[in-house]
């Protein structure tokens, strides 16, 4: 029978598929649902360095105002050292979900500073995360800020959360770097295990009715898949780091193409909030079934088939490429 067993991260997974951060993870019941449909690993939704600011401002706020009211206001007030100021409720999340599920239970965290919120990393990990998935999502809107500037940025963070881990660390980051390449061996040199590619650009939208700046969330489509691909056939092969494909996974085509490129696992969040978590075990049958069709034993004999450097023509990832499209455009080309 053909085997799908790879591994991510140092963690032995039964298949390729996992599902990655969304709010179907955010509950002990939906991780019990993506483990049953068939998901080899789940990742947490992240814990936003924002949250932590926020609630420790709450709390400061909260004790400022209650200095002025009447005593028995100070009935009603927690002690001090009793009060969580961080979300302790992620915390929870994590242990119950661990003791819920047999498959890796991997964290999130969503920041962009190496301070303070750091003891967070620590504290996931203390609560018995398999791993733990650093989202770094920086928009540099800075014109004083230089790349270099930037790629210091996530290198200090890696490296400062790196130290204080103990568990495997993977890095998602998006693909706005001057050099993806060059950033994915500097990560891994930081203390990447991981490479996750790529987290995407929510960009903001204007309400032209109500005359405001307002976020608006779009799911992935297949043809996104692309980006991740040809950054991950780039680096596989190059980099010692796991890999891992995000972004566009909807099918069992997207997985095999991923795998193909290099990838360790792809990771699936759009597919899942608009199928539902079942949706995983159709993306298992029809990449089985590829597989067998195509005499592919293993996941590890299919990996990294089709990577740059195992591809009769390279450039077919690189400019030459881009200029065959061009040229070859008919007008019926199908996405």
């Amino acid at each position: 029978m053909t085997d799908l067993s790879t591994t991510y991260l140092g963690l032995e997974l039964r298949t390729p598929l996992v599902a990655s951060a969304s709010p179907l993870t955010g509950t002990v019941d939906g991780v019990r649902r993506m483990e049953d449909a068939g998901a080899s690993a789940v990742v947490l939704p992240s814990l936003f360095e924002e949250q932590l600011t926020h609630d420790a401002l709450d709390l400061h706020d909260m004790l400022e105002s209650s200095s002025s009211t009447g005593a028995e206001a100070f009935g009603f007030l927690p002690e001090i050292e009793d009060y969580n100021t961080g979300p302790e409720h992620y915390l929870e999340l994590v242990e119950r979900a661990k003791r819920a599920v047999s498959v890796p239970v991997i964290g999130s965290l969503n920041g962009t500073s190496p301070t303070g919120w750091l003891r967070y990393a620590t504290l996931i990990q203390d609560a018995g995360a398999d791993a733990l998935e650093l989202n770094i999502y920086f928009v540099a809107a800075d014109p004083t800020l230089s790349s270099a500037d930037v790629e210091a940025r996530y290198l200090d963070l890696v490296a400062a959360v790196r130290a204080s881990l103990a568990i495997p660390l993977a890095v998602k980051v998006g693909p706005f770097l001057s050099s993806v390449a060059n950033m994915a061996l500097r990560l891994e040199e930081a203390g990447a295990d991981g490479l996750v590619l790529f987290n995407r650009f929510y960009q903001a939208d204007i309400d032209v009715d109500e005359l405001e700046v307002s976020p608006r969330l779009v799911l992935s489509s297949p043809v996104e898949v692309r980006l991740p691909l040809v950054w991950i056939a780039i680096l596989y092969g190059r980099v010692r780091a796991s890999l891992a494909a995000t972004s566009g996974i909807h099918g069992w085509e997207e997985a095999a193409k991923v795998l193909l490129a290099g990838a360790d696992v792809a990771m699936m969040t759009s597919a899942l909030l608009k199928n539902g978590p079942e949706h995983i075990a159709v993306v298992e049958d029809g990449l089985r079934r590829w597989m067998e069709e195509k005499q592919y034993d293993s996941v590890g004999q299919l990996r990294g088939s089709m990577s740059q450097q195992a591809v009769p023509d390279p450039e077919a990832y690189e400019r030459a490429n881009y200029m065959k499209m061009l040229t070859s455009y008919t007008g019926n080309a199908q996405p």
